[in-house]
């Protein structure tokens, strides 16, 4: 079994998965790339390190019993894909208390209300395989006790469940 947990930066991915008690491995998916700079390059305009998609998922191949976080976990082969979905405003309260830029912010906060990385996982694993969890006004603990019920089977699949259109 290998379940993805992705989502726009800040919606609380990287929390959740500490918290889920799972018999599986989690991987700090951004962690392993800065490590083994598994990058092509790296963007000025966001200062941030451009991974490289196809050395990530060589990277995995062949590695059972994952649970991958990141806003890229989605790009890998699972069975499974948890989206993470925060109301853009909460997003942009958490991403300004984290210290990230203004337009990191509003881009974030703009993705997040266009279904971005919904939309991205679906198109990659089809609506059977992913599992849309709001953490906007929820615990980490509420949201890591979902992940393990995904992981566990006993949770539906629920892509395009939810919509944050009202913050456009």
């Amino acid at each position: 079994m290998r379940v993805a947990v992705t989502g726009t930066p800040g919606t609380g991915k990287t929390t959740a998965t500490r918290l889920a008690e799972t018999p599986l491995s989690t991987v700090h998916l951004n962690s392993v790339i800065r490590e083994e700079e598994l990058t092509t390059g790296h963007d000025e305009r966001r200062d941030s390190a451009i991974a490289d998609i196809e050395a990530v998922v060589s990277r995995f191949e062949g590695q059972p019993d994952l649970l991958v976080e990141s806003h890229l976990a989605h790009h890998l082969p699972v069975d499974r894909v948890v989206v993470l979905r925060c109301h853009p405003a909460e997003l942009e309260t958490r991403l300004e208390t984290r210290g990230e830029p203004p337009a990191t912010v509003t881009e974030n906060a703009e993705s997040e209300a266009l279904d971005v990385v919904l939309a991205a996982a679906v198109e990659q694993h089809g609506a059977s395989s992913v599992y849309e969890i709001d953490t906007t006004d929820r615990e980490p603990v509420a949201v890591a006790a979902d992940i393990e019920a995904v992981v566990r089977g006993e949770r539906g699949p629920s892509a395009g469940t939810v919509s944050f259109v009202d913050y456009l």
